[in-house]
């Protein structure tokens, strides 16, 4: 709400019919490019972090 209401100075109106996609864009100019989380970033996450099932007593 504070990007959106006071930086981008949006009226309360236009900010609430606004999309996710659609405030996403309007702050994209301002934000830096970050690229997506890639194949090889995930597969490090998966090994550090595997899913296992708990097991309790």
């Amino acid at each position: 709400m504070a990007l959106g209401l006071g930086f981008l100075r949006l009226a309360p109106q236009e900010f609430w019919t606004m999309t996710p996609r659609e405030l996403e864009r309007a702050l994209s100019f301002f934000l830096p490019d970050v690229e997506g989380f890639g194949r090889e970033q995930l597969g490090a996450l998966m090994r550090a972090f595997p899913d296992t099932e708990r097991v309790d007593g």
